[in-house]
């Protein structure tokens, strides 16, 4: 990682034509990197993560991971912005996608965000993202969990991310765009939406 890299990421990505994001009740957007309805018929958890290196993305990938070992019957999928060298290398350093013979989160690199876009994530404002509420919820992760932030080398601190539950038949059971950059996924609501 270099400062030019971790300068980058305060740069604003280029922007991409937004579908509307979806909401419970409507199908899931689909496409050849993530199909939904999924192909094995399970339920599927997403997160569309912040940049690889915020706490924030760091913190709702252990989420997703321990949720994913204890529900072998759900897919749990996050979508990274970041290019896939710094997608994978973020990954080996925050421990991997699961143990091995368990139900291991799929990753997915979007570095062009069209995916994203399709979900109706594009680029927040600065209140989104520098809100001093917001930062000090950030700071909490590092002082409470140990989660602090790590390089950033690609990817953009003002992509939107967000979370979704969407159940075999492909349709939204709970979800939506983050409110703010501290927000994580609320793994027991999604979890709950598709078991309902």
């Amino acid at each position: 990682m270099s400062l030019s890299q971790e300068a980058a990421s305060w740069l604003s990505p280029p922007a991409v034509q937004l579908s509307p994001s979806p909401q419970p009740g409507d199908k899931a957007p689909s496409c050849p990197e993530l199909p939904l309805p999924a192909d094995n018929n399970r339920p599927t958890i997403i997160s569309f993560l912040r940049h690889c290196g915020c706490p924030v993305a760091e913190a709702t990938f252990l989420e997703l991971r321990t949720a994913a070992e204890n529900h072998p019957e759900i897919n749990f999928v996050a979508v990274s912005h970041s290019d896939q060298p710094s997608t994978e290398r973020w990954l080996e350093s925050i421990g991997g996608t699961g143990e091995s013979g368990s139900n291991p989160v799929t990753v997915i690199v979007d570095a062009e965000c069209k995916i994203y876009a399709q979900w109706g994530l594009g680029v927040t404002s600065w209140g989104h993202v520098l809100s001093p509420a917001g930062l000090l919820a950030i700071g909490k992760l590092g002082w409470e969990r140990g989660i602090w932030n790590r390089p950033t080398e690609s990817g953009s601190r003002w992509q939107l991310s967000g979370n979704w539950a969407v159940d075999a038949e492909g349709g939204v059971r709970w979800g939506g765009p983050v409110k703010r950059a501290d927000e994580l996924i609320d793994i027991e609501q999604a979890i709950y939406s598709i078991k309902a």
